[in-house]
């Protein structure tokens, strides 16, 4: 199942796979993604798309969402979360 939300012209999907929860965004052709283990208590991986390598690890979801917005060229207060990704990080 996945999850929608979308603000300031971007998208935000938060989706389960079998290993981990993802939050990806995409604007104007930027992408950015957060991952975690699929349990939910390890370190936020910040990727700039959700196959791509590994740019950074964080222990906070706010230190994870600055990246992504970096990586959007956005602010970070303007990243939609969906409902079911507010509880990421540690």
């Amino acid at each position: 199942m996945t999850d929608t939300a979308e603000a300031n012209g971007i998208t935000a999907r938060y989706y389960e796979t079998d290993e981990e929860r993802v939050l990806e965004f995409e604007k104007d052709g930027h992408t950015a993604a957060i991952a975690q283990n699929i349990e939910g208590y390890a370190m936020l991986k910040v990727r700039p798309t959700p196959e791509g390598d590994e740019l950074e690890r964080y222990y906070g979801f706010d230190m994870a969402l600055d990246h992504a917005a970096e990586l959007l060229h956005a602010d970070p207060t303007d990243l939609p979360v969906p409902e079911r990704a507010d509880d990421m990080g540690m």
